[in-house]
């Protein structure tokens, strides 16, 4: 579901973006009021694009603190769970690092 829905953003994103710039394209190839309609238009799509990226990057922001929320009660309520975790994570990491 969260999958489909990022994809439909990306898609509905690419698809505002190209339209933007073809505006913006006739927009330059026009003059007078036609010209002023077109970059009105386009500004218009480019708003809209910033505020659903806006909308996704609070979204992210949420998530995010929730993750740590939960991380942090995780390892409140399990310490030496985590610094197992922990340590095996860094071992195998050095592993890896030093693996040539």
């Amino acid at each position: 579901m969260e999958n489909a829905n990022k994809d439909k953003l990306i898609t509905d994103m690419k698809v505002v973006l190209a339209d933007a710039e073809d505006l913006l394209k006739s927009a330059a190839a026009s003059t007078g009021e036609t010209a002023v309609a077109l970059r009105e238009k386009a500004a218009g799509k480019l708003k809209l694009v910033t505020e659903k990226l806006t909308g996704l990057q609070e979204a992210t922001l949420l998530k995010g603190k929730e993750a740590a929320r939960l991380t942090d009660d995780y390892v409140h309520a399990h310490p030496w769970r985590a610094v197992g975790v922990a340590a095996a994570a860094g071992f195998l990491m050095g592993l890896l690092v030093n693996r040539k």
